[in-house]
Order: C-alpha cells, then sequence, then structure tokens
C-alpha cells in the first residue's frame, strides 16, 4: 500500500529512483588516474589569494615602516579575513573532488538516478565540462551513445581533448561524442536525442534568461524522451519555477516534477549552501 499521502505512481517512481541510484552506486569513476577536475575555478583562489598577499604587506609596512599601529591593524584583520575565506575555498574544492568529498560523484548519481531512460538511443549532455557526467551515463547505459557539448572556458581548464582522454581511461571512447557547442543555440535539429541532461550549467551562463535555456534544451528532446536538468536555481535567476514545471505540463510533458537535489545529494540545504550550492534543485520529466 502507498504510504499516507502519496500516490501509487509517486511511490512507483520513488522505487524505480531508488533502483537507479544502487545502479548508479556500482559505477565508480576516476578509479585509472582521470582529471575530472573541481567545480571550483582556479582564478577563483588568485581572486581571494592576491588581495590576501597585498593586505599582508600593507600590514607589515604599516607597522615596520609607517608606524602606523592602527593601519597595521586594519591590514592584519583584514588579512585574517581573506586568509579564512581562503581556507573555506580550499575546504570547498577538496569537497568537490572525486578523490577528496566525493560531491560532484554523488550529484552526478543522482542527476542519472532520477532520468527514467532506457539506455536506447542517444543522449545529449549540455555543457559536459570534464566528461564526467557523459562518461558515467555511458558506463550506466552501456547500448547508448552520449554526445557531450560545452563552450569549454578557459577558467576551468576542461576540454575536448581532456573529456575525450577521460572517455578512453574509463574505456568509454567508443560510447561518447565530445563537440563545442553554445546552450543558447544548440547546433542540432528538433526532437534529436532520447534523453537530456545537464548539471549545474544555466546559471553560469550570463545575459542569458534561464527558462529559455532550458526550453532550449528540451527542443532537441524527442516526443517521449526524458530529461534531468540539474541547477542552482535561485529564484531571482529563474523565476517561479513550480509555475515553470505547471507551464510544461500544460504544454504535454509528463511525469514533471521538481528535485530538491540540495537535500538529497548534499544531505541538507545548509551543507549546500555552505558549498554555494544552497538552491540546487532538478527539473525532470518526459516530454
Amino acid at each position: 500500500m502507498p504510504e499516507p499521502g502519496r500516490s501509487a505512481s509517486a511511490e512507483r517512481r520513488c522505487g524505480m529512483s531508488q533502483q537507479r541510484k544502487r545502479k548508479q552506486e556500482a559505477v565508480r569513476l576516476g578509479t585509472h588516474g582521470e582529471d575530472y577536475g573541481s567545480w571550483m575555478s582556479t582564478p577563483v583562489f588568485f581572486m581571494a589569494g592576491i588581495p590576501a598577499a597585498l593586505a599582508i604587506l600593507l600590514a607589515v609596512l604599516s607597522f615596520a615602516v609607517f608606524r602606523i599601529p592602527a593601519l597595521g591593524i586594519l591590514f592584519s584583520g583584514i588579512t585574517v579575513c581573506l586568509t579564512a575565506l581562503l581556507c573555506w575555498l580550499v575546504w570547498i574544492r577538496r569537497q568537490y573532488a572525486f578523490a577528496g568529498g566525493g560531491v560532484m560523484g554523488r550529484v552526478h548519481q543522482t542527476v542519472l538516478s532520477h532520468l527514467d531512460y532506457d539506455g536506447r538511443g542517444t543522449l545529449l549532455d549540455v555543457g559536459c565540462g570534464s566528461g564526467a557526467l557523459s562518461i558515467r551515463a555511458a558506463l550506466t547505459w552501456p547500448e547508448g551513445r552520449v554526445v557531450g557539448i560545452d563552450s569549454w572556458q578557459a577558467v576551468y581548464r576542461y576540454s575536448r581533448t581532456l573529456c575525450e582522454k577521460n572517455a578512453a581511461a574509463e574505456g568509454a571512447e567508443n560510447r561518447c561524442i565530445f563537440q563545442h557547442g553554445d546552450a543558447r543555440k544548440l547546433d542540432f535539429a528538433d526532437e534529436s536525442f532520447d534523453a537530456v541532461v545537464s548539471n549545474y550549467v544555466y546559471h553560469n551562463i550570463n545575459g542569458a534568461e534561464k527558462r529559455e535555456l532550458l526550453l532550449e534544451t528540451l527542443r532537441v528532446l524527442k516526443k517521449g524522451g526524458v530529461f534531468a536538468l540539474n541547477d542552482e536555481m535561485k529564484p531571482r535567476m529563474y523565476g517561479d519555477m513550480e509555475a515553470f514545471a505547471q507551464q510544461l505540463r500544460d504544454l504535454g510533458y509528463q511525469e514533471v516534477r521538481l528535485i530538491d537535489t540540495a537535500r538529497e545529494a548534499f544531505g541538507s540545504r545548509r551543507r549546500a549552501a555552505m558549498m554555494m550550492l544552497g538552491e540546487s534543485r532538478m527539473l525532470v520529466g518526459r516530454k
């Protein structure tokens, strides 16, 4: 019998999701020397590290050269704050890493565990980065094909070459294709893919209306195809996502729902917020 307050269909979805989650846990990435990087980009450390170094210098000069203790105390305080910020950023980077806290891997598991995909046909990964989610999908559904697209901005040190190298190391090179692409205007015809996924991509695209990005991704999904689109869905960027989900239902999309990935993948919204992803939500469903 379904739990009180939960429909039979909700119970079925929950059960299927748990089965897919167990299947995801069996897929292990990063055990062959692959480089999947981290979601915490290197330039962020320079943005905090350079001011910290400057504050240290000014504190020393204020005490030893200019003989202005008040100014030295001020710069010392700034140094302490910036050093604490750097320590926090290092902790976040470590938590994200596959070889560290493994948060990136758990998020990818969560994304694919909610994708009601039979593994046939072709799956599109929008914003594939280092290829980790694409490769996990290829290993999960070995009969399918995965296409990963990205603009590969220099800030993250990701590239097509890196994706292909990682896929080869994981034994998935024959099932993964990586190519340059723009999420704002995908270079694919309508209804080209059987499944589409995306993970923490859209909020990084400056100047783009986030719902339009979602609709552009859904444009290339075949009728009957499934989607799992995870992002930091802050209301100031995305607006009312419950209303958007209803809009999709009105257009004929099925099983549309929003998953609280902050709780599911991170354990709690507080922990997700500590890693600057406290508004993580995922839009899933079938076209």
